[in-house]
């Protein structure tokens, strides 16, 4: 009889455990911490100064950790640069360039999509939407969220870029200037460097531009223009840029003598994007075609972002998903996404027919560093905003807030159980952290869920839901990777 007493007893203590296991993969808890303050200075430790940097010679190996096949370089949010902003003041402002960005990306895919030529962003071919003028820094409404610190030229001369894994050309503002904006660091002069070169008119190098240029010295010319009237025109040319006291040479930039618009901050920018001009493409024999980064959440981490080059870039650790062409446009990575899950299971009405990249050029899901908030298709946010909200009824709900419409008020608590969120990729499935999902807007105990829907046909993976992986871009392979300890 005991022995028969013993086995329901059994039976219930491994159900319990069955479901105490299950519980624990299908919810996690998110510590509620307020929105982030701006660091209240900028260091760049893994930046040679420039006195150090001159005294190098061209070939012999930097002193730090970076090596000639391998280059490490920290980078740093925008909100970074601002001045005498709160940190609900940033997340306006934040959420305010999120919103360019969509209209860019989106913009530039749909005229790609209804145009008969190749288009790669960054060469002048196609205008897309620029700035706002309540930008902090950074560049522009549309350009890009981190940016570093980097020597230009010979003797290298050091100014603030952006990284934009959505743009192609590099360039940066030049003297003498027709027109400058304000930035950071005084105006790069090219007759002031040892290493500087034109392009001429007829080689492959100007080529590669969408709509290449030619002036009366029969040097190329290159224009990257935005669609609020903001442009950036000038010499192609190839220079030297020096990254932690290592120098890559012959990088083909544009030296932008007229640069007109609503830009401020930043010297210039450097395209990360999957199109020939881009530095990783440029940079192939050198790198490998391989870079990473870590975007780490700025909320819980004094320690900074990076970015970094070549073979060291690959984590083991990573999950792959084979990177998808558009035919169209070179320069976006475009991933499969085949489904999302919410609290340990699918979510039924998304499917990866609602993220499909068709002949034409239509549709698809791109992985950006420089929009934040994840857009979906409106009919698969709908289904994913659905089943969150179904996981989450023991929460009290809040006001809608800004292009968010499921929010809730957590004042008073200072940790919740919330339902886990997994995206599914080809071959990668990604489970985010809550953080990367449930994200603080105010200062008063409201979040919210940190998607949302468009009624275009372009989904865009954003940073938020990257933050704390390490997101590995390999060209060679022509795959990307996600490390969930990556940045350890």
């Amino acid at each position: 009889m005991e022995g028969k007493a013993i086995l329901p007893l059994l039976f219930l203590s491994l159900s319990a455990i069955f479901l105490s296991l299950s519980s624990a993969l299908d919810h996690q808890t998110l510590l509620l911490n307020p929105l982030p303050s701006p660091p209240t200075t900028l260091s760049w430790s893994d930046t040679v100064s420039e006195s150090d940097s001159a005294q190098l010679h061209p070939n012999s190996p930097s002193s730090t950790a970076t090596t000639p096949n391998t280059l490490s370089v920290q980078l740093h949010h925008i909100d970074a640069m601002a001045l005498n902003k709160t940190p609900t003041q940033l997340f306006h402002l934040r959420l305010q360039r999120d919103a360019f960005r969509v209209k860019t990306l989106t913009s530039l895919a749909a005229a790609a999509a209804s145009s008969s030529n190749r288009t790669t962003r960054g060469g002048g071919h196609v205008p897309v939407t620029g700035f706002s003028s309540s930008v902090v820094s950074g560049l522009s409404q549309g350009s890009g969220e981190y940016f570093t610190r980097l020597g230009v030229g010979t003797p290298p001369r050091y100014v603030y870029m952006v990284l934009d894994t959505g743009s192609d050309v590099v360039w940066l503002q030049c003297a003498p200037c027709k027109r400058c904006y304000t930035q950071a660091d005084p105006i790069f002069d090219p007759r002031k460097s040892g290493s500087f070169a034109t392009i001429p008119c007829g080689s492959p190098l100007c080529r590669k531009l969408d709509s290449p240029g030619c002036n009366s010295k029969k040097t190329c010319l290159y224009q990257v223009s935005y669609g609020d009237g903001s442009f950036t025109v000038g010499e192609f040319s190839t220079e030297t840029l020096t990254f932690r006291g290592t120098k890559v040479g012959r990088v083909a930039i544009g030296c932008g003598h007229d640069n007109e618009g609503l830009f401020v901050g930043a010297a210039g920018l450097l395209g990360l994007g999957r199109g020939k001009l881009s530095f990783p493409a440029q940079t192939g024999s050198q790198f490998n075609r391989k870079f990473s980064y870590c975007l780490v959440d700025r909320s819980s981490s004094s320690k900074p972002s990076s970015v970094l080059f070549g073979d060291s870039a690959v984590s083991r650790t990573a999950r792959f998903t084979p990177l998808v062409a558009n035919p169209k446009l070179d320069t976006f990575y475009y991933v499969e996404l085949i489904g999302i899950s919410v609290g340990g299971t699918r979510v039924p009405g998304i499917t990866a027919s609602l993220f499909n990249l068709d002949p034409a050029g239509n549709g698809g899901v791109i992985l950006d560093s420089g929009t934040s908030v994840t857009r979906l298709t409106r009919s698969a946010y709908n289904a994913l905003r659905d089943a969150f909200r179904a996981g989450t009824s023991g929460l009290k709900r809040g006001p809608e807030f800004s292009l968010f419409d499921t929010c809730f008020d957590l004042s008073g608590k200072t940790e919740v159980k919330v339902p886990t969120v997994v995206l599914h990729f080809r071959n990668a499935d990604v489970p985010l952290p809550a953080t990367n999902y449930l994200i603080p807007v105010d200062s008063s105990g409201s979040f919210c869920f940190a998607f949302a829907g468009t009624m275009g046909g372009l989904s865009i993976i954003g940073n938020i839901q990257q933050q704390g992986f390490r997101v590995v871009y390999d060209l060679a392979g022509s795959r990307v990777g996600f490390s969930p300890r990556g940045c350890a």
